[in-house]
């Protein structure tokens, strides 16, 4: 396997990156064995996955560092993870970067939502008062160990006090020294179109596809023709997942066996294959004696 770009270079070169929802090595595995540049780790996919949640702020870092560090002992493809309001005040925002970066994260995501934060496509949110934001992204940056290590500043304002007071946020978020940009649940291709036109040609912009959440869903590559630097699909994978498991599950209690859906699954070898068991065998031979 070729070693990946670095992602801070990756994100200076051209096209959009596109990055999957991920939620442990299992599916980080898989979605590297497809090709795409980067991951995303949301708290949201953790919620769903290990707590079966909501994603209303009940994960806590030390889950996510967790999880973090599981997916990249396993993968070798830049992961951006969600680290939320960081978990506490800027002290606690500290912590929380140096456990992230520790754990082998690509670029940590912090946004200013008041806690306990929830889904940015969940209707109740609350943000924070601009400069504590800024206190906590100036934080974040002295904490970090690397400038490979980015952050990205995201604002979910546009919920709460509207669209324009979302650009001034970002504005002043940008000022910091942040290494790119998320103006959370934009409501029409004009909003996409005007924080682009703003902020595009000065820093990496990210935008969010959330299926049925309150953005319009659009390819990666006509996000990337707006401006867009980074396309995340977060949590299209633990909906595509449940929508099988509910199939599956749904056949074996009909059937009571697997026989109806045997096309639908990996047998045996295919799924020792996919996650590289002769390959683990052959190595753990090397060290017989």
């Amino acid at each position: 396997m070729n070693t990946p770009t670095p992602f801070k270079q990756r994100l200076q070169q051209p096209g959009a990156v596109l990055a999957p929802g991920i939620y442990d090595a299992f599916t980080a595995l898989v979605a590297e064995q497809a090709g795409f540049e980067a991951l995303y780790l949301s708290g949201a996919s953790i919620a769903y996955t290990r707590l079966g949640r909501s994603d209303i702020g009940l994960t806590t870092a030390t889950e996510v560092a967790d999880t973090l560090a599981r997916i990249t002992e396993r993968v070798r493809t830049p992961v951006i993870v969600d680290a939320d309001t960081g978990f506490g005040n800027a002290l606690n925002t500290q912590r929380t970067v140096r456990a992230f970066e520790r754990a082998g994260a690509a670029m940590i995501q912090l946004e200013d939502q008041t806690f306990p934060k929830r889904c940015g496509h969940l209707d109740g949110k609350g943000v924070v008062p601009v400069a504590e934001m800024c206190g906590k992204l100036r934080a974040a940056l002295d904490a970090r160990q690397s400038d490979q290590t980015l952050i990205l500043a995201r604002t979910d304002a546009v919920a709460v006090e509207g669209f324009d007071a979302a650009m001034e946020r970002a504005e002043a978020y940008l000022a910091c020294g942040v290494d790119a940009l998320f103006i959370e649940a934009v409501r029409s291709r004009e909003q996409m179109d005007a924080a682009c036109g703003r902020f595009a040609h000065r820093i990496p912009m990210l935008a969010n596809m959330v299926e049925g959440g309150k953005t319009p869903v659009q390819s990666a590559d006509l996000l990337g023709e707006i401006g867009y630097r980074i396309v995340i699909f977060p949590g299209g994978t633990a909906r595509a997942v449940a929508h099988t498991l509910r199939r599956y599950y749904g056949s074996l209690h009909q059937h009571r066996t697997t026989a109806p859906f045997k096309d639908e699954m990996l047998d045996f070898d295919q799924l020792n294959e996919l996650i590289g068991t002769p390959e683990l065998l052959a190595l753990g031979k090397t060290y017989e004696s």
